[in-house]
């Protein structure tokens, strides 16, 4: 029972961080994997929670990730925010009705618990869909040689990214998982409103140092579109 409960455990670890072990390769990726598990066992009857400490263990011994701590930092962070973002708490919505007539100065706004703002040094959404489309390739070639036809070369590994400064939102819709690309001034606005501004607040956070007047006009339809996106609840 032990032992397919640890089997089940490093499973979890392989499935839910494909980007982490295309970065570091499958086999520092399963040391990483056995040295994680002995550190930080599941402590719950669920495995959901259990890469919930991965970012803090690569500070501790950064030696798993050697020169590439960094970058497997942010990878952590990111995939953890898509566990996050399939499966969090969602809360009601807030409506147009919930804000209409409210004054800007005063009226506070709730973010979805399940979603993650994230700041990034490397477009980590682009590699992992790389990752992904790999993967996909790799399962596509060996049901084709399972069936004796003709393949094509193997997938490349897709390169690591070079660094470029990204902004994401990790988020759901309907049941499915999405990632977004969000500009500086949207993601001070979120990180704002997160952080219990004012939408008067944060809105000036937004826009602070800006010289374009007509990204004021854009904020509207900002929050538009993330109504639309549920993304926004009541503050309690």
């Amino acid at each position: 029972e032990i032992s397919a409960c640890l089997v089940g455990s490093e499973m979890c670890i392989r499935d839910s961080y494909p980007g982490l072990r295309a970065i570091l390769g499958h086999r520092k990726f399963h040391r990483l994997r056995v040295a994680y598990l002995a550190k930080y066992p599941s402590a719950s009857f669920t495995l959901r929670n259990l890469g919930s400490r991965l970012g803090k263990f690569l500070r501790e011994e950064p030696q798993w990730v050697h020169a590439h701590q960094a970058i497997c930092l942010e990878m952590a962070a990111f995939e953890w925010a898509q566990v996050v973002a399939f499966d969090g708490e969602a809360r009601p919505a807030l409506s147009v009705d919930d804000v209409l007539g409210r004054d800007p100065s005063r009226l506070r706004v709730r973010l979805q618990p399940y979603l993650s703002l994230l700041e990034l040094a490397y477009p980590l959404d682009d590699f992992v869909l790389a990752v992904k489309k790999r993967n996909a390739a790799m399962r596509s070639e060996a049901s084709n040689a399972m069936r004796g036809r003709h393949t094509e070369r193997p997938a490349r590994h897709p390169r690591l990214p070079r660094p470029r400064q990204v902004f994401l939102a990790v988020h759901r819709y309907n049941n499915d998982l999405y990632y977004k690309r969000l500009t500086p001034q949207q993601y001070r606005l979120l990180t704002a409103l997160r952080d219990g501004a004012t939408v008067q607040e944060a809105c000036e956070a937004a826009l602070s140092g800006d010289a374009d007047e007509s990204l004021a006009h854009e904020v509207r339809n900002w929050f538009q579109s993330w109504m639309e996106l549920g993304w926004f609840c009541r503050r309690e």
